[in-house]
């Protein structure tokens, strides 16, 4: 099975933090306040038991500037 990665658009991103607090084990924000993958990857694979967290990083993100691709 195939997992999901998340997909951060940096054009769109303005670093609110919000997905940050919403997906900590998978995000950490970076000396500005941009999100980062935690491993250093630029599209994280998302945990199968994050999904829910991801889609609610996703659907909060006031600048549409995440998504979940499939892997």
């Amino acid at each position: 099975m195939t997992g999901q990665r998340l997909h951060i658009d940096w054009t769109a991103c303005d670093g609110r933090g919000t997905c940050t607090e919403l997906l900590e084990e998978v995000l950490v924000e970076d000396d500005w306040g941009f999100p980062m993958a935690r491993d250093g990857s630029a599209r994280p694979l998302v945990p199968e038991a994050l999904e829910r967290a991801a889609r609610q990083a996703v659907d909060r993100c006031p600048l549409l500037a995440l998504r979940l691709v499939r892997d």
